[in-house]
């Protein structure tokens, strides 16, 4: 932490000479894909390794892209969210 030992993670992650405004744009952005992800999962009553098999990819691909240990791919992003019934969109903010 830059500025003093006492700071928190959440003064740290918003002070832009830490994390840039384009980093913290991404990681709140897979963050909640991510988390989009996992609750269409889990409302579908779908495991990993179901969701895995209908997408084609390993169970271990899943269970990285759910705990953010792997930044998706767009080719996996379709695979893994058509055998839900879902897309990704471009959507004017």
């Amino acid at each position: 932490m830059s500025k003093k030992s006492s700071a928190s993670f959440h003064d740290y992650y918003i002070d832009d000479e830490n994390v840039s405004p384009a980093q913290r744009a991404k990681i709140e952005f897979e963050v909640e894909l991510i988390g989009k992800l996992i609750e269409v999962r889990e409302a579908k009553n779908l495991t990993q390794k179901q969701l895995a098999e209908a997408a084609g990819v390993k169970q271990s691909a899943i269970a990285r892209l759910e705990s953010l240990k792997s930044t998706p791919q767009i080719d996996t992003l379709f695979r893994v969210l058509t055998p839900m019934g879902y897309k990704l969109a471009i959507v004017e903010s």
